[in-house]
């Protein structure tokens, strides 16, 4: 079984906080590397946060550091996005992915992805 389920999307109003969940099965959960994107309406998908599975290490897009923090609970095979302070331009489809490779610290080549969970800040 082979798959990223998100949750925790909703509507807040500006200045609020969300934290989203991805669930993986557990062959996904062996890559090395989690990572949270976004895709706001007529805009390209971007990188937010990846986290390496092991060492905890992180890496964020500047738009969201220090206000975003990705986590993980390898128990459950579970990585986290806890959003605060949020704005309006954080408003977007927030994907979660997962990739195996050796370094963590970029945004490309994920190439498992969940389906998504909307995220609406007014």
């Amino acid at each position: 079984d082979v798959q990223l389920v998100e949750s925790g999307g909703g509507s807040v109003q500006a200045g609020g906080s969300l934290r989203l969940s991805c669930a993986a099965s557990e062959y996904i959960y062996s890559s090395n590397c989690m990572g949270w994107f976004r895709q706001a309406p007529g805009k390209e998908r971007e990188g937010v946060a990846t986290i390496h599975r092991r060492s905890g290490g992180t890496f964020y897009a500047g738009s969201v550091m220090g206000r975003f923090t990705i986590s993980r609970d390898n128990a459950k095979n579970t990585v986290y996005l806890q959003m605060n302070s949020l704005k309006p331009e954080d408003t977007a489809m927030y994907y979660c992915a997962a990739k195996s490779a050796y370094q963590c610290g970029y945004f490309g080549n994920y190439n498992y992805w969940g389906r998504g969970t909307q995220v609406t800040v007014s």
